[in-house]
């Protein structure tokens, strides 16, 4: 059974707005699903759904089984959110932060577990400080230790890095590795696409309230991913020849690099007939690239197709 079922799950505000339009999801324990989209497709309002901090309009999200509505304690338990905004008692010390959020959870005090989480975050040389004392970094890394800090199944990251320092973002990943190696099932939205290309194992895309497609990375990559060849031409070209209509090229760098986009999967790719093509008609280059679309390419070209 998937840790985190949802059904037919969808919202309308009072407005009339509809921020999410029915959407069916399953994720499986133990994975890093990602959810991409742009400004307002409706992710934080779906994370919010599934956390309990909002209220659907309409269909059920399941927790290990425990309906988020009817079972809130239960479903809740076994979630860490870590939302956007940065949400402590400023007043009040790292260590208590991260152990009454521990003990509202109902969770046996455990310094041990505790004094580890902090250094992992690299907070333990802080521990004593009030939150009002520390950096917006820090309070990041404390707003991660508090969602962490009931030891949850779940893990909801939501634009995690947005506007963090590079230390941060290098601590946090490394941690994320480590809890998936527990078993931690970790669901992240991000802007930051290199991220959950290089952490996810699913990845799944939200627009306008729709979710476009859920796919393995790798599948995902393999079925829409294109790839480029790049020419750097000896002589920099006005327009595409008409003797090249029927390939589909592009000119880039002010007429100085000719691009020609195709299938990676494909069985015949092309490149050779073009560039014998090219030699007949005595355009000559000094350099070849090819490259493999990156998960950015895919997800832009995406949106811009369904929008």
């Amino acid at each position: 059974m998937p840790i985190i079922e949802v059904k037919g799950l969808s919202k309308t505000y009072r407005s009339g707005q509809v921020a999410l339009q029915p959407i069916d999801l399953a994720i499986e324990k133990g994975e890093i699903f990602a959810l991409l989209g742009p400004n307002g497709a409706g992710k934080t309002t779906l994370i919010s759904i599934v956390c309990g901090t909002v209220t659907a309009s309409g269909g059920a999200a399941l927790i290990d089984g425990h309906d988020i509505g009817r079972d809130y304690k239960a479903a809740r338990a076994m979630i860490g959110l870590v939302p956007q905004e940065i949400a402590l008692d400023i007043f009040m010390t790292v260590w208590n932060t991260v152990r009454l959020s521990r003990g509202l959870f109902g969770r046996r005090a455990d310094p041990a577990y505790l004094e580890q989480l902090l250094r992992d975050l690299s907070l333990w040389d802080k521990r004593d400080a009030k939150v009002i004392e520390l950096s917006g970094g820090m309070k990041r890394r404390v707003m991660i230790a508090k969602a962490l800090s009931h030891e949850p199944d779940i893990l909801f990251l939501d634009e995690p890095t947005a506007g963090v320092d590079v230390g941060l973002r290098r601590d946090m990943w490394a941690l994320v590795r480590k809890l998936q190696q527990k078993g931690t099932t970790i669901i992240l939205t991000t802007h930051y696409i290199e991220e959950a290309e290089e952490m996810a194992d699913r990845v799944g895309v939200i627009d306008k309230g729709r979710l476009l497609l859920v796919e393995e990375k790798a599948e995902l990559m393999r079925k829409l991913g294109k790839r480029r060849l790049t020419l750097a031409l000896q002589t920099p070209l006005d327009a595409i020849p008409p003797t090249l209509a029927d390939w589909p090229l592009e000119l880039e760098n002010g007429g100085g690099k000719l691009v020609y986009s195709f299938d990676a999967n494909a069985d015949e790719n092309g490149m050779p007939a073009l560039i014998e093509r090219l030699v007949k008609l005595d355009i000559g280059f000094t350099d070849l690239d090819t490259s493999r679309s990156s998960l950015e390419d895919i997800f832009v070209g995406l949106v811009e197709h369904r929008a």
